[in-house]
């Protein structure tokens, strides 16, 4: 039986455990072994979760350990996967029984399909994305490593992620359009246009920030 580590034990990591025991094989192929996280206390008030083992730092990895990355934010996710991959931990990739993968959809390493998502065919996702509730992707669209799509987000058609993409709550890529690497998408904006790397953008079209 393989035993799954959940890395990070704050809000998405709790969520990430009552997926997991939805997820094909639970109990029969994997249990869930317990949470790494540097905060101890993090599970405190909410009962029923398996204990937090430690920080990621510390843990030693088993023969039958396998580690999702139940963290939201794109640097974090990248920091503390590379930490266990160089360990020599393997990562599964989870998809909700409720998500919808089409046809030559290929998925990458440690990623995590949540229920109500649908990935239409030819897509193309690079390793450890993202996805929440009720996402949509086009198809032939590519998404890159450690993209972050938070619930309700749109791609259309050959619409393209670069890295380390995030895509906040509602955020709708149009077809054809390119979201260059580390570019942050907000809540519930539209992108019309392609967006340049290392660039933050909001609103109805989306617009880069300016601080």
């Amino acid at each position: 039986m393989k035993q799954l580590l959940i890395v990070g034990a704050r809000g998405y990591g709790r969520e990430v455990y009552n997926f997991a025991k939805e997820c094909a094989g639970y109990g029969s192929e994997f249990e869930v072994k317990g949470f790494l996280d540097d905060k101890r206390d993090a599970l405190e008030g909410f009962p029923n979760y398996p204990d937090i083992i430690g920080p990621v730092e510390t843990y030693r990895i088993g023969a039958d350990d396998l580690f999702v990355a139940a963290l939201g934010s794109v640097k974090h996710k990248r920091f503390y996967v590379e930490h266990i991959k160089a360990q020599g931990g393997r990562f599964m990739t989870m998809i909700h029984p409720a998500a919808t993968v089409y046809s030559n959809t290929k998925l990458g390493e440690g990623c995590i399909v949540s229920q109500c998502t649908t990935i239409t065919c030819d897509v193309r996702v690079g390793d450890f994305a993202t996805f929440q509730g009720f996402c949509t992707v086009g198809h032939d669209a590519k998404i890159g490593n450690y993209c972050q799509l938070d619930a309700y987000t749109f791609m259309g058609g050959y619409a393209e992620l670069g890295d380390e993409v995030t895509l906040h709550t509602g955020a709708k890529i149009l077809p054809n359009k390119k979201v260059g690497t580390g570019a942050t998408v907000g809540a519930g904006s539209v992108v019309i246009s392609n967006v340049k790397p290392g660039t933050t953008v909001f609103g109805v079209p989306a617009t880069a920030l300016r601080f």
